[in-house]
């Protein structure tokens, strides 16, 4: 997956700065009889729905009927596929339908949330920007573009017929949705980078060598403290008139060099976003090490990783493992994502892993499997 790259130069960020995500993280006071997990979806919402129907936490007509399972969502609920703003409704709702049997549903940040906060919108699908438009997207795109033309000046770098190209209608709804205060962005903005359920650490990308001696508490707070100084600064920016609101992450970038050029402390952090921890490849958001490293090097990271989150497991998604389930070291490390979005895998498809009972199985559309 392309991302942005550089060596880690912000080093300014602050705890204090929301941390909204990281009270979730720990949720083992409660051990739960059953958890059922789930990774990347990627916008295949009909694949998502069956795979919950076959765990038996959704009926047949799509409700919980979960009881008191808790389900955990590893991220990348989002992108590539044609229905993400449908997958994130759904979740949504069930997290309100399941309080009502005492069940959870429990959702991790994957990379392509955050992508979508920060603007980086490389894989949203022309479907996902039409879901978000309505009858009046016409005049909005209109003053959206007016706006751009204001701010630039008298030699836009996109002509009308370019700009209204690359911004079709439900652009401006689908990125004031995923702001701040939007009804997906302030969502988005509450959940944890890593999720502790009894004894199981669930997260999106991984553990790196570099952050794994690391807790959950300070993983969780450095990826909030992030997002907020992302905020902070496209506030800065747009009340300073150097970006507007629905700017992408590359033009919100652009706007912030001439502010770091008259020394803005607000925007310095923009600057060097690329390094960030929540786009670095180390980062548990993106990190790769526990499914690709060889035995040898992954172990004393998962080792590590172990002792310092206090669990016995670790779930991740993020890396493709094409039809089942992978397990590594045991009981310690499960690869879940199995390619769920058809098209996107070779021989991908949905999956969900269930912990209950001392026991670990492998759910698919069409058979079980016992892991442990």
């Amino acid at each position: 997956m392309a991302r942005l790259t550089g060596a880690l130069l912000f080093a300014c960020v602050v705890v204090a700065a929301g941390l909204v995500g990281a009270s979730s993280a720990d949720l083992s006071a409660r051990a739960p009889k059953r958890v059922v997990a789930v990774a990347d979806v990627h916008g295949d919402l009909d694949a998502f729905v069956a795979i919950l129907q076959r765990a038996e936490v959704l009926d047949a007509a799509g409700k919980w009927a979960g009881g008191e399972t808790t389900l955990v969502q590893l991220g990348d609920m989002i992108d590539r596929g044609p229905k993400s703003r449908a997958v994130l409704d759904l979740i949504m709702t069930l997290q309100k339908d399941a309080r009502r049997t005492d069940g959870r549903v429990l959702v991790a940040l994957g990379n392509h949330e955050v992508m979508n906060m920060y603007g980086d919108l490389r894989y949203v699908t022309p479907g996902d920007y039409a879901s978000f438009a309505d009858k009046d997207s016409e005049k909005r795109r209109t003053s959206a573009y007016e706006a751009y033309v204001a701010l630039s000046g008298k030699t836009p770098a996109q002509s009308r017929d370019e700009w209204m190209a690359a911004h079709p209608p439900g652009f401006v709804e689908q990125r004031e949705a995923f702001g701040p205060d939007g009804k997906y962005g302030r969502w988005l903005r509450s959940l944890p980078a890593i999720v502790k359920v009894d004894d199981t650490a669930f997260m999106h990308g991984g553990v790196s060598d570099e952050i794994s001696t690391w807790s959950i508490g300070r993983i969780n707070e450095r990826v909030a403290a992030e997002i907020k100084s992302f905020d902070d600064a496209r506030a800065f920016l747009v009340t300073r008139k150097m970006a507007l609101p629905f700017f992408t992450l590359e033009e919100t970038v652009k706007g912030a060099t001439p502010g770091v050029q008259r020394r803005m402390d607000e925007v310095m952090p923009l600057v060097t976003i690329d390094k960030w921890f929540t786009i670095s490849e180390t980062g548990p958001l993106w990190s790769r090490d526990l499914a690709k490293r060889p035995d040898a090097e992954a172990q004393p990271i998962v080792a590590r990783a172990l002792a310092a989150m206090g669990v016995a497991r670790l779930v991740v998604g993020h890396t493709p493992e094409p039809g089942e389930i992978v397990q590594r070291f045991g009981d310690q490390v499960y690869l879940i994502d199995t390619g769920m979005l058809r098209g996107y895998v070779d021989n991908g498809h949905a999956s969900a892993l269930e912990i209950a009972d001392g026991h670990v199985r492998a759910i698919y559309p069409d058979s079980v499997k016992t892991l442990k």
